[in-house]
């Protein structure tokens, strides 16, 4: 009977994460904000909010926090050490996703940045947006994604 409430007290603590997180470092499942399904032309706004969400398909949706910045109305997400990572490793995969900047939820297509004159333009933006490593190299293991517009109103027609 204990072992059966300690299994129970488990699933209930791991499901509660799932559906409230992405949490600091802990991945949450589907994001559940208001999704804005308009397309975005200029993502500036995504510099007034610290961390956004990014979800990825999978069979259940993979949610994590992680840096955005806008560099000349462009989205992009970063992360260090991102070869790996199991949503970096999605985005690469499928090209799709959805962010959430604040409290509404954007469809979008992923793309790596691998140009070095891009990448150091979102290095900029984040080190402008986060007032880290403005004066430091960008990292060779540092990688960002610009994020477009999925027009998913145009698809449901």
């Amino acid at each position: 009977m204990l072992a059966l409430a300690a299994v129970l007290l488990i699933a209930a603590v791991v499901l509660t994460f799932w559906y409230v997180c992405p949490c600091e470092r802990t991945p949450g499942g589907p994001l559940r904000y208001t999704e804005v399904v308009e397309p975005v032309a200029d993502w500036r706004f995504a510099n007034d909010v610290g961390l956004c969400q990014l979800e990825v398909p999978a069979v259940v949706p993979w949610s994590i926090n992680l840096n955005c910045m806008s560099a000349d109305g462009k989205l992009y997400v970063s992360c260090a050490r991102c070869e790996g990572k199991y949503w970096s490793t999605t985005a690469l995969r499928e090209q799709r996703g959805r962010i959430a900047i604040g409290l509404q939820v954007y469809p979008v297509n992923l793309r790596r940045v691998t140009d070095a004159v891009e990448l150091d333009l979102a290095w900029q933006a984040r080190a402008a947006k986060t007032g880290r490593g403005s004066d430091q190299p960008r990292a060779e293991h540092w990688w960002s994604f610009e994020l477009t517009s999925n027009d998913v109103s145009s698809q449901a027609r």
